[in-house]
């Protein structure tokens, strides 16, 4: 017999295993033991391990060893197995239906019985059920040769703003094809398209509309074709087009160019710190070796007779930080915490488009700010949820993760108080602007000040860019 032989091969995979079974054992029995002596057996008269202790196997450790060796050594024919299954067993089962599998199984006991005690009504049954399941079979085999293409007009609409589709089928065979149904999952839900009888080369195509009452993304698709029995005991599927994502972004608002909060002055804002090399002048000093003989100001020079050089102060480019506070927690209802979502955004997306530098944060993480669409794409993925970080411990996450903000807006729910703002407040580094937005629904656009942090509250999405007019006044 050949070594390749699967028989042979199997014996050296088990030996492989027993051998690999054996040292793990003997290294559990420790270092003094040795192969055929018993556990605590000294190595020398009167000797026993190196600690004197007597070296014991926990049978509790041989299973472990044995389960270990034994899933590795099947796990190879473990996987081939579920392979198969998932490819050839598991499709031919998915097409019975729970009221099929009941009807099987009905005909099967009815048989049962009837051969048990005699009831000829039971045989009957159970022939009427097994001829209504072959029956059906009948319904549903066959190839369908459908050309299916799901379109979106839009992969990403705001709330409220219509998301239309529509599925054009076509018939690619050379035959007609008989009616059929044609599902669409939108989210949890589905919708159903009748087909009608097609002739061959015949388009059939059907219009939708996708609600978009709340933000969210709603994956729809795929597309597939399912042929049924009248009674609905067998029940076949077949995928035509992939998934689509629909985006249901946050809605926004447009702040305007006099919003404020963000620095107009494309060279950013002047700091305390001075610098030798900028654009902000800030005075003339003595001349000190070493300075750069460029920033030297020789009209002062000549009228002071010693040398003077221009001082400026440092400035940096307005870079803002959006801290949005996701802990559901601290919101009165889901309505306010989608406003809180959709003024962040909104603040996000003004930044974006006047190409400031921003950073966005939540308690789960920083968001995409590359593009306007990757920020409200993250944006509509958020999931608020109750959590232990509130906005206090995500103000000085922000502070440690932005180092170089020169503007931070805090997003904030109703409940949270002015000491929390204090707070919050006091984690942002001196010389950087803090603003907090408050959301209640249904109060009035106001502005306070808790210290050096400018509190704004909002109402409605609307009074946005008001408030941050106030608050650069």
């Amino acid at each position: 017999m050949s070594s390749s032989t699967p028989l042979n091969r199997a014996a050296d995979s088990l030996k492989r295993a027993t051998s690999a079974l054996g040292d793990k054992m003997r290294s559990l029995r420790g270092p003094g033991s040795e192969p055929g002596k018993r556990p605590g057996q000294s190595n020398k008269r009167g000797q026993s391990n190196k600690r004197g202790q007597t070296s014991k196997l926990h049978p509790a450790a041989v299973w472990s060893e044995a389960a270990g060796t034994a899933g590795d050594f099947l796990s190879p024919a473990w996987s081939r197995v579920r392979a198969v299954w998932l490819k050839f067993v598991w499709p031919v089962l998915a097409v019975v239906s729970l009221l099929g599998w009941v009807v099987l199984a009905a005909s099967i006991g009815l048989w049962w019985a009837g051969q048990a005690w005699g009831w000829q009504e039971a045989k009957s049954a159970a022939m009427v059920a097994f001829l209504l399941f072959l029956l059906a079979i009948g319904f549903i085999v066959g190839r369908s040769a459908y050309g299916v293409v799901l379109d979106l007009a839009r992969t990403r609409v705001a709330v409220g703003d219509d998301a239309v589709g529509s599925i054009a089928v076509s018939n690619v065979s050379t035959r007609p094809l008989l009616p059929a149904a044609l599902e669409l999952p939108v989210g949890s839900n589905t919708a159903v398209f009748h087909l009608p009888r097609m002739k061959p080369a015949q388009v059939h195509e059907d219009l939708f509309t996708i609600p978009t009452a709340r933000r969210a993304v709603i994956v729809v698709g795929p597309v597939r074709s399912v042929r049924a029995d009248p009674l609905h005991l067998l029940r076949r599927r077949v995928m035509w087009t992939d998934p689509v994502d629909l985006f249901v972004h946050p809605r926004t608002v447009s702040l305007g160019s006099s919003a404020a909060g963000f620095i107009r002055d494309l060279e950013g804002m002047p700091t305390t710190e001075l610098s030798s090399a900028d654009v902000s002048f800030h005075a003339l000093r003595d001349y000190v070796p070493g300075d750069d003989r460029r920033h030297i100001h020789w009209k002062t020079t000549a009228r002071t007779n010693k040398l003077m050089v221009r001082q400026f102060e440092e400035t940096r480019r307005a870079h803002l930080a959006i801290s949005l506070s996701i802990n559901t927690d601290e919101y009165d209802s889901e309505a306010e915490f989608e406003m809180a979502v959709s003024v962040g955004a909104s603040i996000g997306r003004q930044a974006i488009r006047e190409q400031r530098d921003l950073d966005v944060l939540t308690q789960k993480g920083p968001l995409r700010c590359e593009t306007g669409r990757n920020l409200l794409d993250d944006m509509t993925r958020i999931v608020g949820a109750p959590m232990r970080k509130t906005a206090v411990d995500l103000a000085r996450t922000l502070a440690d993760t932005v180092p170089n903000a020169s503007v931070v807006f805090f997003v904030v729910g109703s409940h949270i108080t002015a000491t929390q703002l204090r707070t919050a407040a006091a984690s942002v580094p001196p010389g950087v602007r803090s603003l907090a937005v408050r959301v209640q629904p249904g109060a009035a656009p106001s502005r306070a000040n808790i210290a050096d942090l400018t509190v704004l509250t909002v109402g409605d999405l609307d009074d946005l860019a008001i408030v941050l007019r106030k608050a650069a006044a």
